[in-house]
């Protein structure tokens, strides 16, 4: 999808530079290995998108878990993480949530979806970087959003109509 990546840093730079919105941060989804985000890195840098200049902030979805198991290395290339609570919980737990046979497995609170949590934002907040959340657990289950305020996270993403119960 390289022309079509070519296209976004385009519209990023624009945005940012032309249109002088220059607190627009970039999210980067499914980032595999720390190699593949430092390619990415690079990448961006050949269209004029460089981490930190002009207050480029760079994102990173933490949504599998290698981004939890290297949260530090992955911390030295992104300035901030968004945990994919979903995408996450899925491929810990090895389940598809749209699976009538292994639906009734997928759950954020399960112990091992909440220590690798707990983790990437212990992690997160030992090297000073912003990590949030974006999935639909802290919307439907308030005890789930009370772990994650209790763990220090920085940001929750909630549907609009849970925000004055949250």
């Amino acid at each position: 999808y390289r022309d079509s990546f070519d296209l976004e840093c385009r519209a990023v730079k624009k945005v940012r530079e032309e249109m002088g919105l220059n607190n627009l941060k970039v999210m980067i989804p499914f980032c595999r290995t720390v190699d593949e985000g430092r390619r990415v890195e690079l990448e961006m840098a050949k269209h004029g998108l460089t981490r930190g200049v002009n207050g480029l902030e760079l994102y990173m979805m933490c949504e599998i878990p290698s981004n939890v198991i290297l949260a530090a290395e992955f911390a030295e290339i992104f300035d901030g993480f968004s945990i994919g609570s979903n995408d996450l919980t899925q491929l810990i737990l090895g389940v598809d949530r749209d699976s009538e046979i292994v639906a009734p497995i997928f759950d954020e609170r399960n112990a091992a979806v909440q220590t690798m949590i707990a983790q990437v934002i212990a992690a997160c907040r030992a090297r000073g970087r912003k990590i949030g959340i974006c999935g639909q657990a802290p919307s439907d289950c308030p005890e789930f959003a009370q772990f994650l305020v209790e763990q220090g996270i920085d940001s929750i993403s909630l549907s609009p109509d849970t925000v004055l119960k949250t």
